[in-house]
C-alpha cells in the first residue's frame, strides 16, 4: 500500500481506537521515510469518513447547552471536545489525501497533525472512561466535516476555513474551558485541555503557513483573500471571544487580528 492508501484506510476506518492506531503507524512510517512522493502524485475523492454508529449526529440547534456547573454538564462538554478531536483526525487525513501536487512537507505536516489529534482523542476518551462514560454516549453534530466538503475543490479554501477558522475557534474557547474544569477542581481534565491548546496552536500555524504559500503561488494577497473567504463561507459570522495571543502565535498577523476584533459578533474579546 502507498502512504496515500494507508491514509485513506485510516480515514475510512469507523472504529475510533483503530483509526488512531492506523494514524500512529502511518506517522511513524512517514517520519522515517525520505520519499513520500506517492502523496503528491494523485488525489482521492471521499464523500464521508468512517465513523462509528454512535454518537447520533444531529443539527447543532438540537444539542442542549453544556453548562459547566454540574458534573453531568462537564461530562457532556468533555464528550463534545472528544467529538471535535475525532473529526479533527479525519480533517487532517482528508487534507493530505484530497489535494495533489503540493510539496512533501505539506503532507508530512497534515499526517503529523492527524497523529496529534489521535493522541488528543485517546486522552479524552480515557478521561471519559474515568467517569464510566464513553465516546458515543451523547449526541453530536457534524459541522466540521460539512466544511470539509464545501472546501473540497480547493486546498486554499480548505486552509482558509478549516485550520484558520474552525480549528482556530478552539484556541478562542479552550482557555475558558480550562478555567471551568479548574474551578470544578478537575485538575486532570484541565491539564489535558492545556496540553491540547498548546499543540493546537501549531496545527493552526500549519494552516496559516500553507494558506499563505498557496496565495503566494497564485499571486494573490493573503489578507484580502482570507477576509473574502470568511465572508463567502460564513457571511462574516465570526464569533467572540478571540484569543489574540494564541492566534498571533498561530500565524495571524496584526491586520487579521484587528479584523477579527471588529468583525466578531459578541462584545467580549479575550486579551
Amino acid at each position: 500500500m502507498t502512504y496515500q492508501q494507508k491514509a485513506l484506510e485510516a480515514l475510512s476506518e469507523p472504529d475510533p481506537v483503530q483509526k488512531c492506531r492506523l494514524i500512529t503507524a502511518l506517522q511513524a512510517e512517514i517520519k522515517a521515510a525520505e520519499d513520500i512522493s506517492s502523496f503528491s502524485s494523485s488525489s482521492a475523492n471521499i464523500e464521508a469518513p468512517g465513523v462509528p454508529d454512535k454518537p447520533e449526529l444531529v443539527h447543532p440547534r438540537q444539542l442542549s447547552r453544556r453548562g459547566s456547573g454540574t458534573e453531568a454538564g462537564r461530562l457532556a462538554l468533555l464528550h463534545a471536545i472528544a467529538h471535535i478531536e475525532f473529526n479533527a483526525m479525519n480533517l487532517a487525513l482528508d487534507a493530505a489525501i484530497r489535494f495533489k501536487g503540493l510539496p512533501a512537507q505539506y503532507y508530512r505536516d497534515w499526517i503529523l497533525v492527524a497523529d496529534d489529534e489521535a493522541r488528543h482523542y485517546i486522552l479524552l476518551a480515557d478521561r471519559l472512561a474515568d467517569f464510566d462514560a464513553r465516546y458515543g454516549d451523547y449526541p453530536a453534530h457534524q459541522g466540521l466535516w460539512d466544511m470539509a466538503l464545501r472546501t473540497a475543490h480547493d486546498p486554499l479554501d480548505r486552509m482558509a476555513m478549516v485550520p484558520r477558522i474552525l480549528e482556530a475557534r478552539g484556541l478562542d474557547v479552550t482557555p475558558a474551558m480550562i478555567q471551568q474544569f479548574g474551578r470544578a477542581r478537575d485538575k486532570k481534565t484541565a491539564e489535558i485541555l492545556s496540553q491540547i491548546l498548546e499543540e493546537e496552536v501549531a496545527h493552526v500555524e500549519a494552516g496559516s503557513r500553507w494558506f499563505r504559500y498557496l496565495c503566494d503561488l497564485r499571486g494573490i494577497d493573503p489578507e484580502t483573500t482570507w477576509f473574502e473567504r470568511v465572508d463567502f463561507y460564513l457571511n462574516g459570522d465570526v464569533r467572540c471571544p478571540v484569543n489574540l495571543e494564541d492566534r498571533s502565535r498561530a500565524g495571524f498577523n496584526k491586520r487579521e487580528l484587528e479584523w477579527l476584533k471588529t468583525t466578531c459578533r459578541n462584545a467580549a474579546i479575550a486579551n
